[in-house]
């Protein structure tokens, strides 16, 4: 599975039934992918104390699989843009889950209505 920013956000919110599907996928061995670029947008907030801040760097890196947005994705992405004209940050997040061939993960289907060849699974 690639996970948008917000079923992260949301997992470290503390909702359970996002805590609870992560669990299962991990418990079944499904790889959790992370876009580089979700992963700037998770670590973007600004109102978390250094600690909190660290703590959640952590959580990342233990918890999943990190895919470098690097000149093949951001390929990908360019053409995901020109398609369906969404917002960079998305285009890269789905040519994440493009490139890594899992379903999307995502509170926010309608930004990725239209990408060709994307599985959108919506929490």
């Amino acid at each position: 599975m690639t996970l948008d920013a917000n079923i992260v956000i949301a997992y470290l919110a503390g909702e359970q039934s996002v805590i609870d599907m992560l669990s299962q996928w991990r418990a079944a061995g499904s790889p959790l992918f992370l876009s580089t670029i979700a992963e700037a947008e998770v670590l973007s907030f600004s109102g978390w104390t250094a600690e909190e801040r660290r703590a959640t760097e952590a959580f990342l890196q233990d918890g999943f699989t990190s895919i470098v947005f690097d000149r093949s994705i951001a390929r990908l992405a360019a053409d995901i843009r020109r398609d369906t004209k969404i917002k960079l940050p998305d285009a890269a997040i789905a040519a994440t889950a493009l490139f890594t061939h899992t379903p999307l993960v995502t509170r926010n289907q309608r930004d990725f209505k239209g990408v060709s060849g994307l599985t959108v699974l919506a929490v």
